[in-house]
This record gives structure tokens, C-alpha cells and sequence, in this order.
């Protein structure tokens, strides 16, 4: 059970070989076998599981319809919300919050038959890049503890890695699905922005963020795609157009396919044992008769710092309901209602999320809004203009997801910089509204995962996953399992 992926468990459930129970009771053992030492889970909803998965192998035994993902078992991060259990953003001021609503992505995939085992950790409201910044605790690396597992979906990567889900879903802001993806070898998708709703996503930067689905492979992302894409009239920036067909297209031919590769995204500051494998993974390409193009995007030096000025104006924006008196933490025995106000949010928010309030307060105030932040929103612009002149060269972009494999814990968490940097390849995206994958494409001598990074052109997810299938058939690395989550050893 640990060792297969979601069509596969759906397909054994489908054929009446496997029950929806022994697949749900093969996560829970999985999961109580190996989250003591990964701590990916903020909840688990074990017999609420069950429960779901009795039901669906009595619809089965009956002979009803079902829908595509009857029985599988997933996970979806922690600021996504569900009418079950808690929804926590792992921090302290959301820590018995009960949404009253689900999610859209959740009551899509719940429609099509799967099944929620648990809800996994992340850095305080997503706002971090290793998964130190919950509020709960730390997720580890399942390649190696004394590593992140990358953030802000580093839990519902870890999950996935580890075997204790075959697909979980997360939340992507600057590269929040890709990042984690890549520090644990599996698949992570970005789609393009409004192409998966956003309703129920509790927000950070509300012009950045979208869910998508994390996985060991690109079939069963483009299964996760499928179902939870598609207009919702709940969300206002969702686009007008119908879910996508990735799946069903997977295996088509990619010929005339032209790579481009941005001399800018492999420069100073990248490992040298990332730089070969994404350029290893280009030859892959090559050999399958794609045309490697030099492209250029002149203005990916500035994304950081237009990225972390939106960021964090939307966030200081976003999270000013938060305030002890509408719901969430309250201080106990106020003095008035400004201490009530400021202590309250002192006391429930964690050293990140300040920091990022005060620095977006700053930007959006009087004297300072022209200056940083409507700057940073026309250099945006220029990046989007930068993405549309590539794409006219080229049908995808490659480049690494991030500068180096998996640090280790508590190497960066002192210096917000450092960690900050650790995005430059992936923001980009998220300001200009485009998809992007990372599959696993290589290892580090210490033996941690490293990805590959393609971007495509707006709403391109269909294409954009069938060159990453193609990459998939010709080498192994998405078959490679951390040792601690090996089934051979449970």
C-alpha cells in the first residue's frame, strides 16, 4: 500500500481488489509508524476516514457509480478549511479555529470519492520556506530529519514523500507547492492563477496564492488537476474557463518541442550539483528531439523584492482581522479594548508573521505607497511583459527550483535573507500568474532529493504536464523512496 501511487490505489479499489478501508487503514499505519519522527500531520481524522471509506465499499458492493478518486486516500494543508476538524494555519491565534464551510478544493475532491485522512503543517499563515515557522511544531525532512522538508507546504510534501499519503494538496504563494516539492522529491504543481478556485484558502497574498496538488508522480498530479480545477462563482479571481482534461492527454506526443532555458535563473549563487542536474535534465530533452532556446527574463533580478513588497502589503492587509474579538486567540483579562487589540495579535502571531505585517504596514502607509509598493506592481508588470516575450521562443521554461538541495534545520532561520533568497526561481511565477511543476530530477551527494523546475505559458497546465510525463518515462527519480519510508523495512 505505502508504495503506490493514487491511480494505482484507485484502480485496485476500482477493480475490487483492494478495499477503500485497507487503503485508508494502510495511510493511518503509515502515518502512526513514521509521523513521530516527520511530524507532518497537525490533525489526523482517522475515523472520520473510516467511515468515508466503509461507505464507499458499500456503494461498490452494490454496484453504484463512484466518482474518479473513490477511496483514495489524501491530505490537504492546514489553511485550507474543512467543516471537520480544526483549520490552524499552524499558529497559535488560529489554534481552535473551526471553519463553518469547506473549501471548494475540498468538496470537489470529496465529490469525486476521495478521501481526507488528515490536515498537514506549515509555516505560520505560509509565510516561510522551510516549515520552522509553524506555530506547532517542525516538520523534518523524510530524507533526512536534520533537514527541511522546504515550505510553506512542507508537511503535505513530507507526507507524500514519506509514504503516509500517495497525494495531499498545498498552497503556493512564492513557490510554496514547488520548493517542498523539490527538498522531497516528489511532483508539485502550481497552476495558473484563478485556474483552481481559492475559495476557502485562508489568505496570505490574495494576488499570489493557489492550491494545487502534491505527488509522487506527474499522472497523478494531472489527476488532483482535473478534479479540483475549474470556474467557482464563490471566487471572485477565479477564471472563467472549465476544469482541465490533463490526465487524458498525458501520453500524447511532445515533438517539435522547444526547451528554453533563461540565462539569468542559472548564474551566480547556484550549487553546482543542482546546476548539473538541471542541466542533465535538459540533455534528457535533448535526446528526446527538443530544441534548447536561449531566452532571457531581464527583469528576474528585481522579484524579490517586488514579491516581498506585495507579499507582505497583501499580508499586513489580509491579516488585520485577526484582532481577538471576531474569532481566533484573545488575550485573557485585557486591560481595554487597544490592549485587548495588540495583545491579542502580539501573542497569537510568531516571529514571521510580524515581521511581514510591520514590513507590508510600512509599505502601504502614507508617504511610503508610491514608493514601494506601486513600484514593486509595475516592475510585476515587466516580468509578466519578460515571461510573454519568452514564450514566443519557446513552449516551456527549465530551471532549478531553488538554489541548493534541503538545508539543515535551524541553518537559515536566524537570517530572513538568506531564507528570503531562497526563492529567487520560483516567485517569478506566482507575479506573473503562470504554472510551473518540479519533478524530481537528480540527487546531492548527501543523497537529498533535487528538482527540475518547468514553467509554461498561461493556462498551458495540459502541455506543461505532458513534457513533464515525458522527462517521467525516461529516468527514475520519482521512483526514488527516503529509507525511513521504504515498505520493505516497515
Amino acid at each position: 500500500m505505502a508504495g503506490m501511487t493514487v491511480s494505482e490505489i484507485r484502480d485496485a479499489i476500482a477493480g475490487r481488489r483492494m478495499s477503500s478501508r485497507e487503503a485508508v487503514q494502510g495511510c493511518l499505519s503509515q502515518i502512526e509508524r513514521l509521523d513521530g519522527q516527520v511530524c507532518a500531520f497537525v490533525s489526523v481524522a482517522a475515523d472520520r476516514a473510516l467511515d468515508l471509506a466503509d461507505k464507499i465499499d458499500a456503494r461498490l458492493a452494490k454496484g453504484e457509480q463512484v466518482g474518479v478518486l473513490a477511496g483514495v486516500p489524501v491530505a490537504v494543508k492546514d489553511n485550507i478549511c474543512t467543516r471537520f476538524g480544526k483549520t490552524t494555519c499552524a499558529s497559535k491565534i488560529l489554534a481552535n479555529f473551526a471553519s463553518p464551510y469547506d473549501a471548494t478544493v475540498v468538496a470537489k475532491l470529496e465529490a469525486a470519492g476521495a478521501i481526507i485522512v488528515g490536515k498537514t503543517n506549515l509555516d505560520e499563515f505560509a509565510m516561510g520556506s522551510s516549515t520552522e515557522n509553524s506555530g506547532m511544531f517542525v516538520t523534518r525532512n523524510p530524507w533526512n530529519a536534520e533537514c527541511v522538508p522546504g515550505g510553506s507546504s512542507g508537511g503535505s510534501a513530507a507526507a507524500v514523500a514519506a509514504r503516509m499519503v500517495p497525494a495531499a494538496l498545498g498552497s503556493d504563494t512564492g513557490g510554496s507547492i514547488r520548493l517542498p516539492a523539490s527538498f522531497c522529491g516528489v511532483v508539485g504543481l502550481k497552476p495558473t492563477y484563478g485556474r483552481v478556485s481559492r475559495y476557502g484558502l485562508v489568505a496570505y497574498g490574495s494576488s499570489l496564492d493557489q492550491i494545487g496538488p502534491m505527488t509522487r508522480d506527474v499522472r497523478d498530479a494531472a489527476l488532483l488537476l482535473d478534479v479540483i480545477s475549474g470556474h467557482d462563482g464563490r471566487d471572485s479571481t477565479s477564471i472563467d474557463a472549465p476544469g482541465t482534461k490533463s490526465a487524458a492527454k498525458l501520453d500524447e506526443p511532445i515533438g517539435g518541442l522547444r526547451i528554453g532555458v533563461a540565462k539569468e535563473y542559472l548564474g551566480e549563487g547556484l550549487a553546482d550539483e543542482v546546476r548539473a542536474a538541471v542541466e542533465s535534465a535538459i540533455d534528457v530533452y535533448r535526446s528526446l528531439g527538443a530544441e534548447v532556446v536561449a531566452v532571457s527574463l531581464p527583469h528576474s533580478e528585481y522579484a524579490i523584492a517586488a514579491y516581498y513588497l506585495i507579499a507582505m502589503a497583501e499580508a499586513s492587509s489580509n491579516l488585520s482581522r485577526y484582532d481577538g474579538v471576531h474569532y481566533g486567540y484573545r488575550t485573557p483579562e485585557p486591560d481595554d479594548f487597544i490592549d485587548l487589540y495588540s495583545k491579542s495579535r502580539a501573542e497569537g502571531f510568531g516571529a514571521e508573521v510580524k515581521r511581514r505585517i510591520m514590513l507590508g504596514t510600512y509599505a502601504l502607509s502614507s508617504g511610503y505607497y508610491d514608493a514601494y509598493y506601486l513600484k514593486a506592481l509595475k516592475v510585476r508588470t515587466l516580468i509578466k511583459d519578460d515571461f510573454v516575450e519568452a514564450f514566443k521562443k519557446c513552449d516551456v521554461l527549465a530551471c532549478p527550483v531553488s538554489p541548493t538541495p534541503a538545508f539543515r534545520i535551524g541553518e537559515k532561520i536566524e537570517d530572513p535573507l538568506a531564507m528570503y533568497l531562497g526563492d529567487v526561481y520560483t516567485i517569478s511565477l506566482n507575479l506573473a500568474g503562470l504554472p510551473g511543476v518540479s519533478i524530481p530530477a537528480g540527487q546531492s551527494e548527501a543523497g537529498l532529493p533535487i528538482g527540475l523546475q518547468l514553467m509554461g505559458p498561461h493556462l498551458q497546465e495540459e502541455r506543461l504536464l505532458q513534457i513533464a510525463h515525458a522527462f517521467e518515462e525516461e529516468t527514475d527519480w520519482h521512483t526514488r523512496v527516503p529509507p525511513m519510508a521504504d515498505a520493505q523495512t516497515a
